[in-house]
């Protein structure tokens, strides 16, 4: 078996440029229709080398969303979690208004036929801004902002579900002047009585 590749050694060029391709071509033509030739066409990097850094679409698409994203998704915390929520949530809303999105839905319908794809997604891109997340949740519980008989694993899936629901299925607009009326109705719930 041939050991996996050093990301280390990754030419940074080479890796940017398959990334920003991968996004761009989602973005443009739609997950299903990308292929790793299509990427590497567009990155100018060959079909191995894509293959020898990645072992999939998937895997290549999981790295571009962590990469774009960065910490541009950041929770702030100025004290107020209605606000730094809307802040967090606007910022998710653009985001996914763009080729994010795409690469986004995607990765989401591959992970329903493909168990190992799911998880990947989970553990790079959910669970790490999950945690994120539910620690501004138990900092706003601590401040008597929002109950504590919830669990903060729950709140977070009642702020998001609109957003990724109407991402998911296409049921509304994603729009940032909705999200502070959403988050009211939701925090009106979890605020204390």
């Amino acid at each position: 078996m041939t050991p996996a590749p050093n990301p280390e050694r990754r030419n940074e060029r080479s890796r940017r440029a398959t990334l920003d391709a991968t996004i761009e071509l989602v973005g443009d033509r739609g997950y299903a229709q990308v292929t790793i030739e299509a990427i590497a066409a567009r990155a100018g990097v060959s079909k191995q080398t894509i293959y020898r850094w990645w072992p999939s679409k998937a895997a290549l698409a999981l790295e571009a969303i962590n990469d774009f994203v960065g910490e541009a998704i950041d929770f702030p915390d100025t004290g107020d979690v209605a606000a730094d929520l809307v802040q967090q949530l606007n910022e998710v809303v653009r985001l996914l208004k763009g080729p994010i999105g795409a690469v986004f839905r995607g990765i989401v319908a591959d992970a329903q036929s493909d168990p190992s794809i799911g998880a990947a997604l989970r553990e790079n891109i959910i669970e790490p801004r999950t945690r994120l997340c539910e620690k501004r949740l138990t900092a706003a519980i601590s401040t008597g902002q929002l109950r504590s008989d919830i669990p903060t694993r729950a709140m977070t899936e009642m702020i998001y579900s609109v957003v990724y629901f109407r991402l998911l299925f296409g049921t509304d607009e994603l729009d940032v002047g909705d999200i502070p009326q959403i988050l009211d109705h939701t925090l009106t719930g979890l605020r204390p009585r």
